[in-house]
């Protein structure tokens, strides 16, 4: 298990294609090359403060907000460090960064692809990060060094220089599957790491969460010590698993996926957490609830009282204000990430791998080890058949005893004593290391200060949204030559957003098998969504 505090050495990545071959040698971190969880946490933190403007920032006397970024690490490589042997430093810099907790409604969504649909801290890093990655394929194919891409061995390909790594940093657990945890009593140790696995510490925030997210509801509901849940039918003929109060788990017999058995089973570590009291781990009394809604047409959660109030392993979509949102939650797209690559359909035209996270990192909030791993590694980690270039990685899940200054616990902590009713902030700010207009504050998925008037012009977009990001891969594809094109751009005429994903082939051929044999049940967006120019 990786320790927190001191982070890990990453002395090489090796992926292997289905007949055995190996595809990358070279070590991606000199060997010694360490970092910490603290250090990115900190880094992140004060990129936060420094580079991104107050406009878009919480209030801190009534709001808060959440926070991710990706931080590109660099070491010298295996050539540097054998004539250089004492040059082990190791370079960090965030090139990402998204703030953000809304969502759109579906009765929003707009055909031009010119709005924001996900604005979760999570997904505004991530796309804020893809426009990185746009320009810096920009100046691989203008042949200027300081890119991160070096050519591939396929015509039009490139892929990362081999010392190159990229760490994901969110201030708080991922919605959905991970947040999904146990919660213990005394409240009074929940701020002490967990001794089991490695798990980080939990916090006192678990009250307040409680209070938000409907506990009051429950108080009234009482259960007596010999209680337990017997097996819930579903609305077919299946069943799932649920956690009894003495944390039995009453197994599961569900149709729709006899592949993946541990899919709809109940936490191992709240099976076994009461049964550590003795050595004193303190007794799991409760899961913290999920805003995040199972999907519709598949399993749902149990919902009852206590314990059993959710089943894990399961697909959501994030609440919306008014109607239901088609966003799925962030642990589900990070459970994608961690499989098809952080760089999406488009730039896989011209990437002979994808680019995967090497590591995970939350900051300081309620947090399971176990959660994250069953989320974001463990749903996906028994597909098969993927193609070249695809598999499902080991991400490192860590978690950094920082604080972000403007999460809802820090906020609470600071104004303890105030009445004023604490919201979360309705801004989201996009920040990408590129040359022009980094930065960007959008709001209910549009500029800050858009009026209705205003919506559907160009000033109104955000620099993320689908069809800025397919403008700028396009201006891409139109800066190379036909010849110096990949297969994949010069074998048809592509015109629609849609038209450009479809044709990268291995890519959508990798979607396809995810979904199918672990991720059933995704809600994608329909096609008219995606026919813009």
């Amino acid at each position: 298990m990786w320790n927190k505090a001191a982070g890990f050495e990453e002395t090489g990545i090796v992926i292997w294609c289905r007949d055995g071959t190996q595809l990358c040698l070279e070590p991606a971190l000199a060997p010694g090359a360490m970092w910490s969880a603290d250090e990115i946490a900190e880094l992140c933190y004060r990129h936060y403060r420094t580079r991104l403007p107050k406009q878009g920032k919480p209030d801190p006397n009534r709001e808060w907000t959440s926070l991710a970024a990706v931080v590109k690490v660099e070491s010298a490589t295996q050539r540097e460090v054998c004539a250089d042997p004492g040059n082990l430093q190791v370079m960090k810099e965030v090139v990402a960064m998204g703030t953000g907790t809304k969502c759109i409604g579906q009765n929003r969504m707009r055909k031009t692809g010119d709005i924001l649909n996900d604005s979760h801290a999570e997904i505004v890093a991530k796309r804020s990060f893809q426009r990185y990655l746009l320009h810096q394929m920009w100046l691989a194919a203008s042949h200027q060094p300081c890119s991160i891409f070096i050519p591939g061995t396929e015509t039009g390909k490139w892929r990362l220089k081999p010392n190159t790594r990229f760490v994901f940093f969110c201030s708080h657990t991922p919605c959905g599957d991970a947040s999904i945890i146990p919660i213990t009593e005394p409240e009074s140790q929940l701020s002490k790491p967990m001794t089991g696995d490695g798990a980080a510490g939990q916090s006192s925030e678990c009250k307040s969460d409680h209070e938000r997210l409907g506990i009051e509801k429950r108080k009234s509901e009482t259960t007596s010590s010999n209680h337990e849940i017997k097996r819930m039918k579903t609305d077919g003929d299946g069943y799932f698993s649920v956690i009894t109060e003495d944390l039995s788990v009453q197994q599961v017999s569900v149709k729709q996926d006899d592949t993946n058995p541990k899919i709809f089973e109940c936490s191992g570590e709240m099976q076994t957490a009461n049964k550590e009291t003795g050595l004193g781990r303190p007794k799991v009394v409760d899961v913290y609830r999920t805003g995040a809604k199972c999907v519709p047409g598949v399993l749902g959660d149990a919902r009852v009282p206590g314990l059993g109030y959710h089943c894990v392993g399961l697909l959501r979509v994030k609440p919306g204000r008014g109607d239901r949102t088609c966003s799925m939650s962030c642990s589900d797209k990070m459970a994608r990430w961690n499989v098809l690559g952080c760089q999406g359909a488009l730039l896989m035209h011209f990437l002979q791998y994808p680019v995967y996270l090497s590591a995970i990192i939350v900051g300081k909030c309620p947090y399971s080890q176990e959660a994250m791993q069953r989320a974001i590694i463990e749903r996906c980690q028994h597909i098969s058949c993927l193609p070249d270039g695809f598999l499902p990685q080991e991400v490192k899940l860590l978690q950094s005893d920082l604080q972000f200054e403007h999460s809802r616990q820090a906020i609470q902590e600071v104004r303890a004593k105030s009445k004023t009713k604490l919201v979360p902030c309705s801004a989201a700010i996009s920040w990408s290391a590129v040359p022009e207009q980094p930065l960007d504050v959008t709001s209910d998925g549009f500029r800050q200060g858009t009026t209705k008037k205003g919506i559907g012009s160009h000033q109104s977009r955000s620099k993320i949204c689908k069809v800025e990001l397919f403008h700028m891969f396009q201006k891409l594809v139109t800066s190379i030559s036909l010849e110096a094109l990949p297969d994949t751009l010069r074998m048809k005429t592509l015109e629609t957003y849609w038209d450009y994903k479809e044709a990268a082939v291995n890519y959508q051929e990798a979607w396809k098998v995810l979904r199918s044999q672990a991720l059933q049940g995704w809600v994608k967006n329909a096609k008219e969504y995606l026919h813009f120019i």
